[in-house]
């Protein structure tokens, strides 16, 4: 969803972004979002769609400048992988762009019924929208 929302603003907005999403573990790789996810993102004219999982891979901090993560859980495992201080530096937490410093979590959405995908949705446009205004 998350990468949605970025793809979406930059189009939006004209900006040329590289942009991608990765998971921590390994277990829906291949797979397409959460059905509720696409619909979620669909119903505010953002097509997820064609969204495949994918792992976190060490070279991710070759090709990315800014790597980030929606859990402290995430930000754990992502840190971990990092190889020295320049691919830490790249790591941080997304709604500490909405909420700067505050390192809270993205809650997950699958608990909470439709409300949860709307607000997580919410959560995500509105921190994407504030990195691309910063570019």
């Amino acid at each position: 969803m998350a990468e949605g929302a970025f793809r979406h603003f930059a189009l939006e907005k004209g900006i040329e972004v590289e942009l991608d999403s990765a998971g921590t573990g390994d277990w829906h790789v291949g797979e397409a979002p959460d059905h509720r996810m696409q619909a979620t993102s669909k119903s505010h004219g953002v097509d997820i769609s064609d969204l495949r999982a994918r792992h976190l891979t060490a070279s991710d901090y070759d090709a990315f400048d800014r790597i980030y993560v929606m859990d402290e859980s995430n930000y754990e495992n992502v840190i971990k992988l990092a190889r020295n201080d320049e691919d830490r530096s790249k790591v941080s937490m997304m709604l500490n762009e909405i909420y700067p410093g505050e390192n809270k979590s993205v809650p997950d959405p699958y608990f909470g019924g439709q409300q949860g995908f709307e607000h997580v949705y919410e959560l995500l446009t509105r921190s994407a929208e504030k990195v691309l205004s910063e570019l």
